[in-house]
């Protein structure tokens, strides 16, 4: 009689448990995954998630409020050793162009799911992403001040610099013409192209 062997199922950990409910949420949405879901991703009982994890909001707590500190972080990296300020804004915008391309599965249940936080961290997490736009617009502010850039609307400017940025986590592909890389030098330029408001540099 011939028996099959089977490759041992690897185990479960903390680390996967968040990897499946990444692909859930990004999927399917928040309210549209349900435990039992990502129990069966793992190839376990539903109970046994409990082992892992303390409930589902946990899972969107540390994605959400990890992302939106790595963002942060990632600015305040970017802009450190920039004296002027457009290669200030070339970097800031770069760096948040990246991180879309490379982590699009944490931007897109950011942007959409985080009116499903719990408070406070609700209110945290849309202050820290409030304190990265404007941290934006004062680049865009300070460019129009020195003569820099020329945009009418420094406000606008950030909104549309972000947006441009958070759309590459929806199309987006590894296996594309150009990597993360170069899409997101290409991003920067778009950014402070935004900012001079069309006038030549």
């Amino acid at each position: 009689m011939t028996t099959h062997s089977h490759p041992p199922r690897a185990a479960v950990s903390p680390d996967l448990v968040r990897e499946a409910a990444l692909d859930l949420f990004a999927r399917q949405g928040y309210h549209g995954t349900a435990m039992s879901e990502i129990a069966a991703a793992l190839g376990i009982r539903t109970p046994s998630l409990y082992n892992h994890m303390q409930s589902k909001q946990q899972l969107l707590a540390e994605i959400i409020d990890g992302t939106t500190r790595a963002v942060w972080a990632d600015y305040e990296a970017a802009i450190t050793g920039h004296a002027d300020v457009t290669s200030r804004l070339h970097a800031a915008a770069e760096v948040y162009a990246l991180r879309h391309a490379t982590h699009p599965r944490e931007a897109v249940i950011v942007n959409r799911d985080v009116s499903s936080l719990a408070e406070p961290l609700r209110t945290e997490v849309r202050t820290l992403r409030r304190r990265h736009e404007r941290a934006i617009r004062r680049l865009i502010q300070e460019g129009c001040t020195d003569g820099s850039f020329s945009v009418t609307e420094p406000a606008l400017a950030s909104f549309g610099i972000l947006e441009l940025c958070v759309s590459i986590a929806h199309w987006f592909r590894p296996d594309g013409r150009l990597s993360a890389e170069q899409v997101a030098a290409h991003y920067a330029e778009f950014a402070v192209r935004i900012a001079c408001d069309g006038h030549e540099r």
